[in-house]
């Protein structure tokens, strides 16, 4: 065993559960946690900062500028309410259909920010239904999370994967996208069976749903129009990038920088503040803290004994790591958790090959994402859903969420499972 390694498990341990507990602010601890592994000597400051990986930073931050300008057209909010009125005031319907954009929404833009922006007006829907609010808070949380594991932008795990294994968009597409268009059938399916009876109302509420006025959400036509050519662009050279020789991040930032140009506006401080710096900062000191441990020789070290535990099946190994990601991500956050699953596949790529090892990134990838749905503290999106139900007066608990999120979770990895047999 390498003198570093009691070290470099020590800090981690110690940050990655003040990550998990959030005893400590997450960004913090992260942050923390990477400078220790540079004053104990498990890595150099260069070193260190040679682990951040600057292809996913970037990505983010384009896409969270694109997003935020986006929002303020009144887009989403048109689209809620169109599709509340589309569904004829039928709460079923509306769940359904409004966790199907959501799913749709989250593929191309943060999740976080999709349920940010359409969980307050599920409580409007609601208020005028005269029905609960929870079934649509955890529905959306849901959809949030299955539609980002569609595409390279969807979620986070997916950006830091994309750009570790070299897979491009369209790798995503053709492979993640067609299991999560199951597991969206699946969810509406779902969401019919645990809400139905619990969403009955009369002709007369259904009657103030379909006065709505859509079109008064529509805040900025102009910007809207631009902010759709710019957003298809970016979609369309995403799709493309491998062609035309560009990474994604450099993708995202011209499209954000367009934008913030085209959209004319003089507030740019306000903007680029809007940008969630907390998380960004977050995975700045979260790669470093990961690359203490991938230092120490550690991560070669797991990847032999998973190898040897599984002796070499790559089928065996591809379900082992989808369902530990599934199951563990539904208690760690899940970024932390790929972050640190990222190394060790890399290094069973050196021993197998990387075509091999393929099936490996699509499973951490499945697993990840969908396990975050497995309880209120699985994701984000749960987290940030739930905290606006709270504030609107209609707190959910924990075992509220997760009796319905675990049961879903178990459902989709099934699926995921029987999808990765079949295409791998």
């Amino acid at each position: 065993m390498y003198p570093a390694i009691p070290i470099a498990l020590a800090i981690f341990a110690v940050a990655m559960i003040a990550i998990t507990t959030e005893k400590v602010n997450k960004t913090s601890a992260a942050i923390l946690g990477g400078m220790l592994m540079v004053i104990f000597g498990i890595e150099s400051q260069s070193k260190a900062f040679s682990y951040i990986d600057w292809n996913v930073i970037f990505l983010l931050i384009g896409m969270m500028i694109i997003t935020n300008i986006t929002k303020r057209t009144g887009l989403f909010q048109y689209i809620a309410i169109r599709l509340a009125k589309l569904a004829r005031g039928e709460p079923v319907a509306i769940i359904i259909m409004l966790s199907v954009a959501t799913a749709v929404i989250s593929a191309l833009l943060d999740n976080v920010t999709t349920v940010l922006i359409l969980v307050p007006i599920t409580f409007l829907i609601a208020v005028e239904l005269n029905v609960a609010p929870t079934p649509f808070v955890i529905a959306l949380a849901l959809a949030s999370n299955v539609g980002g594991t569609a595409t390279l932008i969807g979620d986070p795990p997916n950006i830091m994967i994309g750009s570790a294994a070299g897979l491009g968009f369209v790798d995503f597409l053709t492979t993640t996208a067609p299991i999560v268009a199951i597991d969206i059938v699946a969810l509406c399916g779902f969401i019919f069976v645990a809400f139905r009876k619990s969403l009955v109302v009369s002709n007369e509420r259904k009657a103030r749903i379909m006065a709505f006025d859509d079109t008064k959400a529509i805040e900025d036509k102009p910007l809207l129009v631009k902010s759709l050519i710019v957003l298809g662009s970016v979609t369309a050279a995403f799709v493309l990038h491998s062609s035309l020789g560009i990474e994604p991040a450099t993708i995202a930032l011209s499209g954000a920088a367009v934008l913030l140009i085209a959209s004319g506006t003089h507030d740019v401080e306000t903007i680029l503040g809007e940008i969630e710096w907390t998380t960004i900062m977050f995975f700045l000191g979260l790669f470093m803290l990961v690359g203490g441990l991938v230092e120490t020789g550690l991560m070669t070290q797991v990847s032999s004994s998973l190898l040897g535990a599984t002796t070499g099946h790559m089928t065996a190994t591809t379900m082992l790591v989808l369902w530990a990601s599934g199951t563990l991500s539904g208690f760690l956050d899940n970024i932390p958790f790929v972050a640190t699953m990222i190394p060790l596949i890399q290094d069973m790529g050196a021993t197998l090959g990387a075509r091999t090892i393929e099936p490996l990134w699509w499973a951490l990838s499945l697993g990840a994402c969908l396990g975050g749905n497995g309880t209120l503290i699985g994701a984000s999106a749960n987290v940030v859903s739930v905290g606006i139900s709270r504030k609107n007066g209609n707190p959910i608990s924990f075992w509220d969420f997760t009796k319905y999120g675990a049961v879903y979770t178990l459902l989709s990895l099934v699926l995921s499972s029987l999808y990765m047999l079949i295409r791998f």
